[in-house]
C-alpha cells in the first residue's frame, strides 16, 4: 500500500513526465537531419553552426555553403542556438546532433518553466494537466529537432517564469534571468515575441509594487529594442551587402491574400497540427468556454494580447505559415494552457484517463519522425566522395534544388540548383564562377553529361569535372 501511494505521489509530479518524456525523445538522437520533417531547415541550420566552426565564429554574421564563390552570410535569426552547438563544437568536435540533444534539453527546462507558470497564476492541477498537453503536443517531435523554434519559446517561458518571481519577491537576480532569457528567446525566432507580449497584462494588476513593474517595462523594453535592432537593422543590412536571406516577410494585405486559398492547411494547424490531438483540442474549447465564462479580465486580456499578436505573425508568413506545421510552435503554450484549464473540470476518475488518452494519441501521430526512411541514407555517403575525388576548396553544383540538404552532407560550398537549371548554357555560367565539379544525385534525375570528364559513378552519384 505505501509502495503504491510513493508511485501515485512520483506520477503525480509534471517532472516525473519530463524526465521520461525526456528519455523516450533520446530515441534516435544522434539521427543526422535525414527525417521527412524538416531536414532542410535542420540542413540550414547545422551548416551555420559548423561554419562557426570551420569558417568564422562571428556570431553577427551567420553563413551557408549554397552561395557559390560569395561569402555565404546570410541575414536569419540571431544564431545562439547554432553558436551553442559551435561551443560544444569546441570541446568534442563537430557533430549535428549537438543541435538535437541542446534544443530537448532547453525545451524540457521551457515545459517546467511553463507548469511554474501556470502553479502560479491558476493551480497545481492546471499545471499538471497543461504540462502533459504540452509534452505531447507538436513540441514532442519538434524539441528534438536541429531548429531554434521550441527552443526559442522555451527561452522565453524560463524568462517570464523569472519575471513572475521577481513581481513576487523582487529579486535582482531573477529580473537578470528574465531580461537575458526573453531577449534571446525573441533574437532565436521573433515570432516568439507574441508570448512576451503578455507583460502588457501587468498594467491591469495594481497589488505589484511600482518599481517592480517599472523595472519589468524598462527591460522588456530594452530587450524588445535589441530584437527590433537584430531584425530591422541588422538583418537588412547582411541582405543588402551579402544579398541572401533566410525568411521573405509579407505586408499584411499580400500575406492575407496568400492565406485564403490555403484556409483548410491554415486552420488545420490549429485544430491538429498544434497538439497533435483531437481530445486535446476537445478540451482546449472546453478551456476557452470555462474562461470566457468565467471573465477572468486579466486571463482574457493575457490570452487575447497573445493571440492577437501571433495572429499578426502568421499573417506575415503568408503562405508560409499554412505550408509548414513548426510555425504554429509560440503558440501551442497557450493552447495547452487552455487545454489544462478545460480538463481541470473533469472529476478526478475520468482525468486520468483522458490525460492517458491525449498522451497516447499525440505520440502515436509523431512516432514516425524518430526513424530515418533506408532510401535516405545514401547521403551519408557523400562526403566520403567528395574527399576522394575533390579537394576541400573546390565549388560544386549539386542538383539538391531549393533545399540546403544535399550541399550541407556533400560538406562543399558551391551552388544547389534544380533540375530545370541542369543546362550546358547555366552550367558554363557557373563554371566561369569557380564551379569545379557537378555532382548529380541520381535520386532526383536521370540526366546525364556524356560531354563532361566522368570522375565517379555509383547507384547514387555522378561526379563530372567542369
Amino acid at each position: 500500500m505505501e509502495e503504491k501511494r510513493k508511485l501515485s505521489t512520483i506520477t503525480k509530479d509534471i517532472r516525473f513526465w519530463i524526465i521520461l518524456f525526456f528519455c523516450i525523445r533520446l530515441i534516435g538522437i544522434s539521427n543526422p537531419p535525414l527525417e521527412t520533417g524538416h531536414n532542410w531547415r535542420q540542413s540550414l541550420t547545422a551548416m551555420i553552426a559548423r561554419n562557426f566552426v570551420e569558417t568564422d565564429a562571428n556570431m553577427l554574421y551567420p553563413r551557408i555553403d549554397m552561395a557559390g564563390n560569395e561569402t555565404g552570410i546570410i541575414g536569419s535569426e540571431f544564431p545562439f542556438f547554432n553558436y551553442l552547438i559551435y561551443l560544444c563544437s569546441l570541446i568534442f568536435g563537430y557533430e549535428h546532433w549537438y543541435g538535437r540533444l541542446i534544443n530537448l534539453v532547453v525545451s524540457s527546462f521551457g515545459i517546467m518553466a511553463f507548469c511554474r507558470i501556470l502553479e502560479k497564476i491558476f493551480s497545481p492541477k492546471i499545471a499538471y494537466n497543461a504540462g502533459l498537453v504540452l509534452l505531447s503536443s507538436i513540441w514532442f517531435a519538434f524539441s528534438r529537432k536541429i531548429m531554434p523554434d521550441t527552443f526559442s519559446v522555451s527561452l522565453v517561458l524560463i524568462g517570464l517564469n523569472f519575471l513572475y518571481d521577481y513581481l513576487m519577491a523582487g529579486s535582482k537576480i531573477k529580473l537578470t534571468g528574465y531580461f537575458i532569457f526573453c531577449t534571446l528567446g525573441m533574437l532565436c525566432k521573433i515570432p516568439s515575441l507574441s508570448l512576451f507580449a503578455v507583460i502588457s497584462v501587468l498594467f491591469l494588476v495594481r497589488n505589484i509594487k511600482a518599481d517592480r513593474k517599472n523595472s519589468a517595462f524598462l527591460l522588456g523594453g530594452l530587450s524588445l529594442s535589441l530584437v527590433l535592432v537584430w531584425y530591422f537593422y541588422w538583418v537588412p543590412y547582411l541582405v543588402e551587402n551579402y544579398h541572401y536571406q533566410l525568411y521573405f516577410p509579407k505586408g499584411i494585405a499580400e500575406g492575407f491574400y496568400e492565406i485564403i486559398p490555403l484556409a483548410k492547411k491554415f486552420f488545420a494547424k490549429f485544430y491538429f497540427d498544434a497538439l497533435s490531438s483531437f481530445i486535446a483540442l476537445v478540451f482546449f474549447l472546453a478551456g476557452l468556454y470555462f474562461l470566457l465564462k468565467e471573465q477572468d479580465k486579466k486571463i482574457i486580456a493575457g490570452v487575447t494580447i497573445m493571440s492577437t499578436i501571433f495572429l499578426f505573425f502568421t499573417i506575415k508568413t503568408g503562405a508560409v505559415f499554412p505550408l509548414h506545421n513548426y510555425y504554429i510552435i509560440p503558440f501551442v503554450p497557450i493552447m495547452a494552457g487552455i487545454a489544462g484549464y478545460g480538463l481541470s473540470k473533469l472529476k478526478a476518475k475520468h482525468l486520468s484517463v483522458f490525460l492517458l488518452l491525449i498522451c497516447c494519441e499525440g505520440i502515436l501521430n509523431q512516432q514516425h519522425d524518430f526513424f530515418i526512411s533506408s532510401k535516405a541514407l545514401y547521403k551519408l555517403s557523400l562526403e566520403n566522395k567528395m574527399l576522394q575525388y575533390t579537394d576541400k576548396n573546390d565549388l560544386i553544383v549539386i542538383n539538391g534544388g531549393d533545399s540546403p540538404q544535399s550541399m550541407y552532407f556533400a560538406h562543399r560550398k558551391g551552388w544547389t540548383v534544380k533540375e530545370e537549371d541542369l543546362q550546358e548554357q547555366k552550367l558554363q555560367e557557373l563554371k566561369s564562377k569557380g564551379a569545379a565539379y557537378l555532382v548529380i544525385d541520381q535520386h532526383y534525375t536521370n540526366k546525364r553529361f556524356d560531354q563532361l570528364p566522368l570522375v565517379f559513378e555509383n547507384v547514387d552519384f555522378l561526379i563530372y569535372r567542369l
